[in-house]
């Protein structure tokens, strides 16, 4: 059974920048399309960019231009790096394919203060 662990949050300031990791413990990590994916208190889960098993990138309007969805298969990692960081972005990070073939992880918090 895959297991997803992502890190890399914390506390930052406004225009700040962080970098996310999603470890994947399990076989056949470099067939699977990966996507970042982020929940702020009291809203929905939404997905923020993915990246295809050949490196192909796609993400959500509000991430594009201040966030880059990467993969590293010799590692079985996806990262997510995160510039320009508004308070807006405050929220709990996940990582899971695009289908949500994967069971959630525990996420990583993200506070972006002013």
């Amino acid at each position: 059974q895959v297991q997803l662990v992502e890190s890399g949050g914390g506390l930052v300031q406004v225009g700040g920048s962080l970098r996310l990791s999603c470890e994947y413990f399990g076989r056949n990590f470099r067939f699977h399309n990966y996507a970042w994916f982020r929940q702020a208190p009291g809203k929905q889960r939404e997905l923020l960019a993915t990246i295809t098993s050949g490196s192909s990138t796609n993400y959500r309007q509000s991430a594009s231009g201040r966030f880059t969805i990467s993969r590293d298969n010799a590692k079985k990692t996806v990262f997510l790096q995160m510039n320009g960081l508004k308070t807006e972005d405050t929220a709990i990070y996940y990582c899971n394919s695009p289908s949500l073939v994967f069971q959630w992880g525990q996420g990583t918090q993200v506070t972006v203060s002013s």
